[in-house]
Formats: structure tokens, sequence, C-alpha cells
């Protein structure tokens, strides 16, 4: 193979992470609405959970990216 698809096949199995990302996010919001239709007096402590939960499963998407993108330009 030559070492330009070689770049690309690499970029692709590092954005195999994305779908995780996907994944965590659906289940992070359904869980958190679930619990604010069930006690909303609790509302605020569930904000902050959910959005600590929604930061770091965005995280991991921006790093597969990131991780893509220097394999595609950086890589010799």
């Amino acid at each position: 193979m030559e070492n330009s698809a070689l770049k690309l096949l690499g970029a692709g199995v590092a954005m195999i992470g994305s779908l995780g990302a996907g994944l965590g996010l659906g289940l992070i919001f359904s869980a958190w609405i679930s619990a604010i239709a069930r006690n909303p007096a609790a509302e605020g402590k569930f904000r902050q959970v959910g959005f600590i939960g929604f930061a770091v499963t965005e995280l991991v998407l921006l790093m597969c990216f990131v991780v893509a993108v220097l394999i595609m330009f950086v890589a010799k």
C-alpha cells in the first residue's frame, strides 16, 4: 500500500472513538432528562453532573479528531 493510503486508514481507525462519544452523549442526555423528570427539585444537582459528563464525552471526541488530523497532515 502507498503511504498516503495508510495515513487515511489510520485516521479512519482513530475516529472510531467518535462512535463511543456519540453513544455516550445519547446515554448521558437520556438519563439526564429522565432524572429531571423524576425529581424536578434536584435539577441543579443534575445540571452540574450532566455538564461534566458532556464535557468529558466531548473531550474524547475532540481527542480522536486531533489524533486523526495529526496522522493525516503531520505523519510522514
